[in-house]
């Protein structure tokens, strides 16, 4: 069960979270051992305040959900979540400019976020992959890695689909093996876990992280 739970970001994103509910969701990321904790920039203080001592790290998400943010705005949200206390970085890039084919941009903007992040955490980036065809998931994940991001991601969750088998394979496919996959969206029991790790995932952003591992209780082939 520990080595699936580091695979987890334990996720609450909703913009109604409450203070109680972040608090549960660290307690619980402290009970299983989960990866990180992926929460919204407002709450990164206290999750990094409450997750002190423990192996699990403080994740937080930049540009959230658009990834319209001017670039200037993601880098500065960037050095601030670091200076609360977040080590892992997962922002949005500017998917209109990507099927724009202004591909120097889209690299520029993940470069700014790199740039803030280099040496103190590192950078998943998203590229939403229900809004983009094929072609642009594979040119999304190269122009990801030309900017020195450490994982490419499936999905907000917030663009009506979420991860899927063949989009993990086809962005493996797209990156050399300096890059990591994060799986994201509508990742919701064991099956679904264990599809995304054997297709390539290294970590899977998950807000049913709990109902994943007692899946694992059942299953002791996994």
């Amino acid at each position: 069960m520990e080595e699936l739970a580091r695979f987890i970001d334990h996720t609450l994103l909703r913009p109604d979270a409450t203070l109680e509910e972040i608090e549960g969701l660290i307690e619980e990321a402290k009970k299983y051992g989960f990866a990180t904790v992926c929460i919204n920039p407002y709450w990164v203080p206290i999750a990094s305040q409450l997750l002190e001592g423990t192996d699990t790290k403080v994740c937080t998400v930049i540009g959230f959900p658009l990834g319209a943010a001017a670039s200037r705005t993601k880098a500065f949200e960037t050095k601030q979540a670091i200076i609360d206390g977040a080590s892992e970085i997962d922002m949005v890039i500017n998917i209109g400019e990507l099927k724009g084919k202004r591909d120097a941009v889209v690299t520029d903007d993940i470069q700014m976020v790199v740039e803030a992040a280099r040496g103190k955490a590192i950078v998943k980036v998203i590229i939403e992959t229900a809004l983009l065809t094929d072609e642009e998931k594979e040119r999304a994940c190269k122009l990801a890695e030309a900017a020195g991001a450490d994982f490419v991601k499936t999905s907000t969750g917030f663009s009506g689909g979420g991860a899927t088998v063949a989009d993990v394979k086809l962005m493996g496919a797209s990156v050399t093996d300096a890059v990591k996959i994060k799986a994201s969206g509508g990742i919701r029991s064991l099956e679904d876990a264990r599809a995304m790790i054997e297709a390539g995932a290294s970590r899977i952003g998950a807000s049913s992280g709990v109902a994943i591992l007692s899946g694992l209780k059942s299953n002791s082939d996994y």
